[in-house]
């Protein structure tokens, strides 16, 4: 079947779909969405207990809780196009005959590597927000804490590379908004301003208490290094695919340059989950709204997510050169 062309400009819409939001503090998005109502369990025996939000702004479990969703969402994505034969024996990635762990002599090891390393990058980010949440690290207690085991891709998402790049390149590009969002946000907090309070809920607290404005200030930190790292993937995976100067496209894409950017597509987003503005097409969240709602082509979270590492998808000489550690407080 023929996939259809996704043109950056696409990909820029996709960011800028519809809020989550429909009403006041709720998803209508069906059970999976609803997951993202902090606190929300998609176990019907749990009673839920949802995190109150300011009418106009995010709250710091909100951010969190939302990142933990994207995270897993982007292990899930990594996860399944390395475990994929139509995806993974690509020429430009392990080669016909060739698996993730083990590259044929038509593939290329490094254009691999990249998808291996970002994968082992977002296991790393869900395990820290994890512990900023409470969680166990181990992703044991994701279900409860309402982070979705199912996602929704495209048709064709994993029927090819081709089929995969642009999904992945929207996504990474969601990833950087929401990451970017969460700067602003988690800035505003500390500061009391524009709407969002500098009281904000520890939820990683057993006693009820606050994080700190030092704390919220890291936070900022740490998100802008997690955003970082998302845009390097953006980049890389861009570079996947052989093009040239004089063929440049690719799935409906010009790839030259693979980093494209004087400064990012989704700076104009006015919130993560909650728009200050009172838009509804504007939020970092719109952008993931596909992935969640229940749709076709579910994709289970592999059981592997809940763990360090993946060594079914991932060699040794990889998982042992991905390394670094969060910014600290000042």
């Amino acid at each position: 079947m023929a996939l259809p062309e996704v043109t950056q400009q696409e990909i820029e819409n996709i960011t800028n779909r519809r809020s989550f939001l429909v009403g006041a503090g709720m998803f209508g998005l069906g059970a999976a969405a609803s997951a993202l109502v902090i606190g929300c369990s998609n176990n019907a025996t749990s009673t839920p207990t949802p995190v109150s939000a300011a009418t106009t702004a995010d709250t710091a479990t909100q951010i969190l809780t939302a990142a933990l969703i994207a995270e897993t969402l982007a292990i899930t994505t990594y996860y399944t196009a390395l475990n994929t034969s139509a995806v993974i024996t690509d020429p430009n990635l392990a080669g016909s005959g060739g698996t993730a762990t083990s590259v044929s002599a038509s593939g290329s090891q490094i254009n691999v590597a990249y998808l291996q390393g970002a994968l082992l990058e977002e296991v790393a980010h869900a395990q820290l927000l994890r512990s900023l949440l409470g969680l166990p690290t181990n992703g044991s207690g994701d279900a409860a804490a309402g982070v979705p085991q199912t996602f929704y891709y495209p048709t064709g998402t994993f029927s090819s590379l081709m089929g995969f790049v642009p999904v992945l390149l929207a996504l990474e590009t969601a990833f950087i908004g929401a990451y970017m969002t969460a700067v602003e946000e988690f800035s505003s907090m500390a500061a009391a301003y524009n709407g969002f309070s500098a009281t904000q809920k520890d939820p990683s607290s057993t006693t009820g208490g606050t994080l700190s404005q030092a704390t919220l200030i890291l936070y900022a930190k740490v998100a802008s290094a997690i955003l970082g790292v998302e845009s390097e993937h953006r980049a890389l995976v861009r570079g996947i695919p052989s093009v040239t100067l004089g063929s440049p496209s690719y799935a409906g894409l010009n790839l030259i340059p693979a980093n494209n950017l004087n400064y990012e597509i989704t700076d104009g987003l006015t919130g993560l989950l909650v728009s200050v503005s009172g838009s509804t097409t504007t939020t970092a969240g719109a952008a993931l709204t596909p992935f969640i709602a229940a749709g076709t082509n579910p994709v289970s979270v592999a059981s592997a997510a809940n763990m360090a590492s993946f060594s079914s998808v991932v060699n040794a000489s990889v998982m042992a050169n991905v390394t670094g550690s969060i910014p600290t407080a000042e």
